[in-house]
């Protein structure tokens, strides 16, 4: 018996380091937003400290259709975001999860595997 692995329908992260990340085998070295439907968008932030409520309001409908939850990759360690922040997402009852990218970017690719309505929402600081 062969055994194959899964080939994802979308898009999925193939690999990711210190101030990269690669999706689909193509590396991006700045910060970038994934839907599990494969829509890929560059996300305008570099640093932590520049967060705004903005930037996580684009999330709640990414490519035309609700997440059931958006993950959320910090940067190299672990830090949250102020919950005015999130208060679109939880104003439409979109779950948030944070954690460091590297974490983040297993995450993604596990739900998204499962057919999950997932996006996540990259920090990628150099």
């Amino acid at each position: 018996m062969k055994l194959h692995a899964d080939q994802p329908d979308g898009q999925s992260i193939t690999a990711y380091g210190p101030g990269w990340v690669a999706v689909n085998g193509q590396r991006k070295e700045h910060s970038l937003v994934l839907s599990a439907t494969g829509t890929l968008q560059d996300w305008n932030c570099a640093r932590f400290e520049d967060l705004t409520a903005a930037h996580f309001e684009q999330l709640g409908n990414l490519a035309g259709e609700a997440p059931e939850l958006v993950v959320f990759g910090s940067g190299a360690r672990l830090r949250f975001v102020r919950p005015a922040l999130l208060q679109s997402l939880m104003a439409q009852r979109i779950g948030v999860e944070t954690m460091d990218t590297a974490a983040a970017c297993r995450t993604f690719n596990i739900l998204a595997g499962e057919g999950r309505r997932v996006v996540v929402a990259l920090l990628v600081e150099v």
